[in-house]
């Protein structure tokens, strides 16, 4: 079980990290084009070319969570980012820019696979789900207060705000670095691994490829991460140009979704983890089809105020559809995935998100201008497909990472007094005979 001492200094550390993220999210471009005059445009082009480099950092952390642990690296990456936004007020050209960016991007392409796997070692079965509930409902209340915070700064109308806002942000990463540093790993890294284990290390991503299963996991997952950008990308392009929804609503949007996640990511896993996490990500995607689906529908709709009502109905469809798809999800595969080589594992799942995040942009805004409604209508069947391979593969899964309350090693139990676990375990049997990779 996670001790509460751990829980709460890594909920302190998320907290941290996100409210230095959230001042410093919504003002990104602005910064770059006010300290050096460049034309927004060009400041987006080398922002993008530089961000490239977290494709880099996201294998690199898997080899070196693998060889170092966890801790370390998720310790490491937010010290290179802290180092990177406190050079940000020193940036006086293109070049000097770039390196900036590309410094913060190595940490941000860190941070992914090991962040997972930082929580897999801390946390087991069921704990994990609630750590992971728990982490992404702090970590939108964080964003959202550091949203403030720097909307109040800003409005000051000082040059001075700007820098002040990415030096905290940058004291916040080293704030957070400091926290994590202080929560003990369980176990620790074995100074004399087992053969098997040493083998598996040293054979790299080759063994990470060969698994058919996970890699099914993973581009399972790539429809859906094309559809957790919509609220971002797509949304407030659809619901202003094709709905004549006012633009002052679009906030409002976003609102409904960190808040709702903020308010009720907790009480609904705390729900979830009795069922299967296969089936419950399966019904999370089927909730985003079914949303997409809603908004493609509003595109016949001429009343006004009924395409209101639908557009905020249909978010909050979206919202449910994200928590009950995230932190399953993120649980099931840090479950599904080799302790001895968890690092790589993730690094190579976190390409189905990385990938899509960066091509989401030109994809989404090429679907819309092509016909919006085939693109919701697309995104739906994608999501759909992706619950129902899902499904198919929750045979082929550990149980461990089918079920959220089957202990991950014999020295892990359960509560033997709990029906539930019985039957979690009854069901687990059931899966491992049919057949596990």
């Amino acid at each position: 079980m996670t001790r509460p001492s751990t829980q709460a200094r890594y909920m302190a550390g998320m907290v941290v990290d996100a409210t230095g993220s959230g001042m410093y999210l919504p003002l990104s471009l602005l910064f770059f084009h006010h300290v050096t005059g460049l034309p927004i445009e060009r400041v987006g082009v080398i922002m993008t070319g530089a961000a490239l480099f977290s494709l880099v950092g996201n294998p690199i952390a898997g080899v070196l969570v693998d060889r170092f642990g966890a801790r370390a690296v998720v310790v490491g990456g937010y010290a290179v980012r802290a180092v990177g936004f406190a050079a940000y007020p020193l940036v006086d050209s293109p070049l000097t820019m770039f390196l900036a960016v590309a410094l913060v991007a190595l940490g941000d392409g860190s941070y992914p696979p090991s962040i997972q796997s930082f929580v897999a070692s801390i946390a087991r079965g069921a704990d994990r789900d609630r750590l992971l509930a728990a982490q992404r409902s702090l970590r939108n209340a964080g964003l959202g207060a550091g949203g403030l915070i720097a909307g109040a700064a800003l409005g000051l109308g000082s040059d001075a705000a700007y820098r002040v806002i990415v030096l905290v942000s940058a004291a916040a990463f080293a704030g957070a670095a400091l926290i994590l540093r202080t929560i003990p790993v369980p176990g620790g890294r074995a100074p004399t691994a087992p053969r098997a284990a040493t083998d598996r290390r040293s054979g790299g991503y080759r063994l990470v490829l060969r698994d058919r299963t996970f890699l099914a996991l993973t581009l399972q997952n790539v429809p859906t991460a094309f559809g957790y950008m919509v609220l971002s990308v797509a949304l407030p392009v659809y619901v202003t140009q094709e709905l004549d929804v006012p633009a002052s609503l679009v906030g409002v949007l976003y609102a409904v979704n960190t808040v709702g996640i903020a308010l009720l990511q907790i009480p609904v896993t705390r729900r979830l983890i009795r069922y299967r996490r296969t089936r419950t990500v399966a019904a999370g995607a089927a909730t985003f089809a079914a949303s997409f689906a809603a908004f493609a529908l509003l595109a016949g709709v001429p009343a006004r105020p009924v395409a209101l009502a639908g557009v905020f109905a249909a978010t909050a469809l979206f919202t449910l559809g994200e928590m009950l798809h995230g932190a399953p999800l993120s649980a099931l595969v840090s479950s599904a995935a080799p302790e001895e080589t968890r690092g790589r594992y993730m690094a190579v799942y976190q390409f189905s998100w990385a990938i899509p995040i960066t091509l989401a942009p030109a994809v989404l805004t090429a679907l819309l201008s092509l016909s919006p409604v085939s693109m919701w209508l697309l995104l739906a069947g994608g999501v759909s497909c992706s619950a129902l391979t899902m499904l198919r593969l929750e045979s082929r899964l550990p149980a461990r990472a089918v079920h959220a309350r089957i202990p991950e090693d014999p020295e892990d139990p359960e509560d033997p007094e709990d029906p539930e676990d019985t039957d979690n375990r009854r069901d687990a049997t059931a899966t491992q005979k049919a057949g596990v990779d």
